[in-house]
């Protein structure tokens, strides 16, 4: 095996990383996975991840977490309802959906993203995180690198894999290639007890998620973990927006009356959002990678996930794709197809970068869509196809 006698290192302990780990120990694989996280416990792991058949999925199946899954993910909450500007239902498939369809190609069914890295955690050796682990720099040191970190520690590895997310520091030792601004910023709110505090919508997510469309802005939203609740206000702005607007994200008063004036013409339930969301808001501007991207590979450092192909979230490819990267790479540094690190990583590169542009490429026109005089019609079409 191309991987015998060499340790891999996995920097950043997401859904991508973890998995990857998980797989390549089932195949005796030396593997340390750097997380900048404190310990276990130091990030809320709350928001729903929702994975799909033939990528999430089948890299859970692989890694034998299957049944763990199964006993962890949560009934009813890929249950969606698409309303207007002023709260009118104009889709729902609350009646029809079945609670669990596994097996189904369109059945999305979510976990918490704490519940899904507690099970990708649990599978792993003992010892194999290693936290309080932010990466700052890495150097070569023979065939493979030595990696330096803020807290002082530093490690050799033969391999390295980035898994560090959207901004990775590990992308520029591969690639000059950035990404760009989509256009839309998503302005993230956070509600704890719903039922009690914005009862409105609470009744029309039932359990699920909400999508509202009109005047070419949209509110999005679902349950988070422990019964509390997560939405975001998306539109389009400029790229520096989120800096430029002289809003105090910290004060609920000053934001409501920005939605009022910006949000023109929705019905007041809305307001319930921002009167009853915890502070700060955080605006999350939206970016995307260069869609014809491409790098000469190199035979001891690669990449996963966002650090690869950071990609709007209007698909709910991200987590997937990063899974589904976790599942190739590892097929890809345990197969004896190959002769060289070389010939395996660059296989592996080429077919990420293959099948994540059209990802990219879908998540870039559903925001498109959803940003549209005509959103609400579009998306009603899109969810009865399915």
């Amino acid at each position: 095996m191309l991987l015998q006698n060499k340790t891999v290192a996995i920097v950043g302990g997401g859904p991508g990383g973890l998995t990857l780990a998980r797989l390549l120990q089932l195949k005796g694989v030396n593997v340390k996975v750097y997380e900048r996280d404190l310990n276990k416990d130091a990030r809320v792991q709350g928001s729903l991840l929702d994975l799909h058949d033939d990528s999430g999925q089948a890299a859970i199946r692989k890694a034998e977490l299957f049944t763990e899954f199964k006993q962890n993910f949560l009934p009813g909450a890929d249950k969606t309802v698409i309303v207007n500007e002023l709260g009118e239902i104009s889709f729902s498939d609350h009646e029809g959906k079945p609670a669990e369809d596994f097996g189904q190609e369109h059945f999305r069914p979510e976990i918490e993203r704490g519940a899904l890295r507690k099970i990708l955690l649990e599978s792993l050796q003992p010892e194999t995180v290693v936290w309080d682990s932010y990466f700052s720099s890495m150097e070569k040191q023979g065939d493979g690198w030595l990696l330096h970190f803020k807290s002082g520690i530093s490690a050799y590895a033969d391999i390295v894999v980035a898994a560090d997310g959207a901004n990775s520091k590990i992308r520029p030792y591969i690639t000059d290639s950035r990404p760009f601004y989509s256009g839309i910023t998503m302005l993230e709110g956070y509600i704890t007890n719903p039922k009690e505090k914005i009862p409105h919508i609470d009744a029309l997510l039932n359990g699920g998620k909400v999508m509202a469309f009109g005047h070419s802005k949209c509110i999005l939203g679902g349950q988070k973990g422990h019964d509390n609740f997560g939405f975001y206000a998306s539109l389009k702005v400029d790229e520096s927006w989120a800096t430029n607007n002289g809003l105090d994200y910290s004060d609920k008063k000053q934001l409501l009356e920005w939605f009022k004036k910006e949000y023109a013409g929705w019905s007041s339930i809305w307001n319930e959002l921002f009167e009853n969301s915890t502070t700060p808001f955080i605006p999350r501007p939206i970016y995307c990678m260069p869609l014809d991207q491409t790098w000469e590979t190199l035979p001891n450092v690669t990449m996963l996930g966002d650090a690869a192909h950071i990609m709007p979230p209007f698909a709910g490819e991200g987590a997937n794709m990063a899974m589904l990267d976790a599942l190739e790479l590892s097929e890809h540094l345990t197969s004896d197809k190959y002769n060289t690190l070389l010939e395996a990583i660059s296989a592996y590169e080429m077919n990420m970068r293959k099948r994540a542009v059209v990802a990219m490429q879908g998540s870039l026109e559903n925001g498109e869509r959803m940003h549209s005089e005509n959103a609400l019609i579009v998306m009603v079409d899109f969810f009865k196809g399915h």
